[in-house]
């Protein structure tokens, strides 16, 4: 399974974030699936492709010339897709992946985020996206759905909702559901 992470590249971030990612990429690594990331250095994008690339597993990156500009690359030695831009990035890993992960982020975490869910909500594709909310880190915004949907914002039956895990073994839990599938 090619599962997607969208995720941080701060290295601000708190190593505890850091540490959580690793780990997701180890197993990621040590179930025989493939990792497809942003192929850009630092924060939980480093740490995950590490985790998963300390544990021999097969990598996939995708990289915007704006990331390549700023010498934000991977050095990895991975499998890598150049893209002109941020658009062609995200829409090459939607078909890249088959199950999407969303860590703790910022804009671009978050735009990638949405563009699935709004791609799903439309039936461009059915696969599953999970929000991990390590560390109560999304908390507010998936307030933020509930609001939507009490103010009649969010259809009545959702075409496409995200799963909300709270520890990574409720993570591994719902993507284990969908290889059983």
């Amino acid at each position: 399974m090619k599962i997607a992470v969208y995720c941080s590249s701060s290295n601000l971030i708190a190593d505890h974030y850091k540490q959580m990612a690793f780990e997701l990429g180890k197993w990621i690594a040590n179930e025989r699936h493939t990792l497809v990331y942003g192929g850009a250095v630092g924060g939980l994008m480093t740490a995950v492709a590490e985790g998963a690339y300390n544990n021999k597993g097969n990598i996939i990156g995708v990289v915007p010339h704006s990331v390549i500009n700023k010498g934000r690359k991977t050095n990895l030695p991975i499998e890598l897709h150049i893209t002109e831009d941020l658009n062609e990035r995200k829409h090459l890993m939607k078909q890249l992946a088959d199950i999407f992960i969303v860590l703790p982020g910022s804009f671009g975490t978050l735009d990638e985020m949405f563009d699935v869910v709004s791609a799903g909500t439309l039936n461009e594709h059915k696969k599953p996206l999970i929000i991990l909310n390590w560390q109560h880190y999304y908390d507010h915004l998936i307030e933020l759905f509930a609001w939507m949907k009490q103010e009649k914002c969010l259809p009545k039956a959702e075409i496409y909702k995200p799963e909300v895990a709270t520890t990574l073994e409720d993570c591994i839990n719902i993507i284990n559901k969908y290889i059983i599938e």
